[in-house]
C-alpha cells in the first residue's frame, strides 16, 4: 500500500514536520471530528458494515481530511492510491485507473484519495464516473471548497459528502498535549502565549502544530517565551477568505443579516473580516447601498444617502479614510429602523409588469398633443390632482381592465409611519370617489 509520503520517496527516518509525526495511527484518535468517526457516526457505520462508499471530505485546511483518508484505507482491505489535483493530469489519472481496473480483475479494490479534487476541471471529474460506478475505485476526495459549487453534479450524486469542522479550542489543546508528549517536554511558552497560539491557528490543527514546532525550536530552556516574543517571532495565520469562492458569499451574507438584525457590533465584525481578507472595499460599498434600499428603504431615507456618500468618499480618498466612511455607513444601517416594504413592492410590480406588459395606460392619463388624438379620447376626463380635495383626485391610474393593486405596504417603522397614515387618507378619498360613481 502506498501513501502520499512513501510514493514521494520519503522514508520514516527522513526529517518530518511535527504535524506529520503526530498523525493519528487509528481513526479513533482523530481530533475534533466525532460527528463523523464517533459511535454511530457515518464513517464508523461504514467500517462496521465492512463497506466503504465513495465520499467527499469537505472542510477547512488542517482539520484531518488527508489523515482520515489514509486511515480509512488502513482499516479496510482496499489498496491505497493517492493523487493531488494540483500536480496530476490526465496521464496520471489514466495510470491510476488502469491499475485499479487490473486490481478489480483479480478481486482487489482500490481506495483512491484525491486531494484538492475541486481543482480538476469538469471533463476530468467526468472521467471518474465509470470507475466509481463499476466499483473499480472507492473515491475519497478532499476539498476546502463547497462541493455543490465545485464538483460535477453527476459525480456528486455518487458520493456521500461528509463535512469536517474547524477544530475547537479543546481539540487544539489536545493536539498541544500530544506534541508535548512526543517532544518529552512542556511547550516552552507562558500561559497567555499558549492561548494565543490556539487563537492564531484559528481552528487549523496543522498550523497550530507548525507554530508549536517553532516555539519548541526558539525557546532556550528553562525560560518561557512571552506573548510578545511569540507574536514577534511567528506569523499569524492569514484569514480563511477567498474573494471568488464560498467564504466570500458566507461573509457578505453574515454582514447583510447582521445589519438586517440591527446588530451594529456583529455587522462591524463581518465588515472587518472581509477587509482583513482582502475584499475590495468598493464591492462592500455597493452591497451597503443595496442593503439601504432592500432592508431600510423609506423607514430611513437618509440611509441611502449616507451609503452613497460613503462610497464616493472611498472613491475619492481611498484607504484608510474611505474605509472609515464605510464603517460609518455600516453602523448607520444597522441602527436604522427597518422596512423591506419598498423592496417587496418593487418585486411585486416587476412580476405584474411581466404578466401585463401589453396593456396600455387608461385614456384619461394619456397626453393628447394632436387634434386626432383628442378625437380618439386621449386625455378625456383627466382631473388635475392639485385642484382636487386633499391634492388627490382618486382617479384610476392602472391599465383599463386591470384591477388596481397595492404593492407598497409601509410597515410603520421610522419615516414610514407618516407615509402609512398618508396612504390611508388617500385610500379613503379613492373609496369615497368610487362610492359616488
Amino acid at each position: 500500500m502506498s501513501d502520499l509520503f512513501s510514493a514521494s520517496g520519503l522514508s520514516e527516518s527522513a526529517p518530518r514536520p511535527l504535524a506529520d509525526r503526530l498523525r493519528p495511527a487509528r481513526l479513533a484518535d482523530v481530533v475534533g471530528q466525532d460527528h463523523l468517526i464517533g459511535s454511530g457516526a457515518p464513517l464508523s457505520r461504514m467500517l462496521e458494515a465492512g463497506r466503504l462508499s465513495s465520499i467527499i471530505l469537505w472542510g477547512p485546511p488542517g482539520v484531518g481530511k488527508t489523515t482520515i483518508a489514509r486511515l480509512l484505507a488502513a482499516e479496510t482491505d482496499l489498496e491505497f492510491e493517492a493523487i493531488s489535483a494540483i500536480f496530476s493530469g490526465v496521464k496520471d489519472l489514466r495510470a491510476v485507473f488502469d491499475k485499479a481496473a487490473a486490481r478489480r480483475d483479480v478481486g482487489k479494490g482500490t481506495l483512491l484519495f484525491v486531494d484538492e479534487i475541486h481543482r480538476f476541471n469538469r471533463a476530468q471529474q467526468d472521467g471518474f464516473l465509470p470507475y466509481v460506478e463499476s466499483g473499480a475505485v472507492t473515491l475519497v476526495g478532499a476539498t476546502t471548497e463547497n462541493p455543490s459549487f465545485e464538483i460535477n453534479g453527476a459525480l456528486l450524486s455518487r458520493c456521500a459528502v461528509l463535512t469536517l469542522k474547524r477544530l475547537e479550542p479543546d481539540g487544539m489543546e489536545t493536539l498541544l498535549k500530544r506534541a508535548e508528549a512526543l517532544e518529552g517536554r512542556q511547550l516552552p511558552v507562558e500561559e497567555r502565549a499558549r492561548k494565543a497560539l490556539i487563537d492564531m491557528a484559528d481552528g487549523d490543527g496543522r498550523y497550530l502544530l507548525n507554530l508549536a514546532e517553532q516555539a519548541f525550536m526558539m525557546a532556550d530552556a528553562p525560560r518561557l517565551l512571552s506573548l510578545e516574543e511569540l507574536s514577534a517571532a511567528v506569523q499569524k495565520r492569514a484569514p480563511a477568505y477567498d474573494k471568488d469562492r464560498e467564504e466570500h458569499y458566507n461573509l457578505i451574507s453574515a454582514l447583510h443579516k447582521s445589519i438586517r438584525g440591527s446588530d451594529p457590533d456583529a455587522a462591524l465584525y463581518w465588515f472587518a473580516r472581509m477587509l482583513e481578507g482582502g475584499e475590495d472595499p468598493l464591492f462592500l460599498a455597493r452591497r451597503l447601498v443595496r442593503m439601504a434600499s432592500e432592508d431600510i428603504g423609506l423607514a430611513d431615507p437618509t440611509a441611502l444617502l449616507i451609503c452613497g456618500e460613503a462610497a464616493r468618499t472611498y472613491e475619492r480618498l481611498g484607504s484608510p479614510e474611505g474605509e472609515l466612511a464605510l464603517a460609518h455607513a455600516v453602523i448607520h444601517l444597522a441602527t436604522s429602523p427597518k422596512s423591506n416594504a419598498a423592496y417587496i413592492a418593487y418585486k411585486a410590480a416587476r412580476r405584474a409588469a411581466a404578466e401585463t406588459g401589453s396593456r396600455k395606460p387608461p385614456y384619461h392619463i394619456l397626453n393628447a398633443p394632436t387634434a386626432m388624438m383628442k378625437d380618439e379620447g386621449y386625455g378625456a376626463g383627466y382631473e388635475y390632482d392639485h385642484d382636487a380635495e386633499g391634492g388627490v383626485s382618486g382617479q384610476n391610474y392602472f391599465p383599463d381592465g386591470m384591477e388596481a393593486e397595492q404593492y407598497y405596504r409601509p410597515k410603520g417603522q421610522g419615516r414610514e409611519r407618516p407615509i402609512a397614515e398618508r396612504l390611508k387618507e388617500i385610500a379613503e378619498i379613492r373609496n369615497r370617489r368610487r362610492d359616488q360613481a
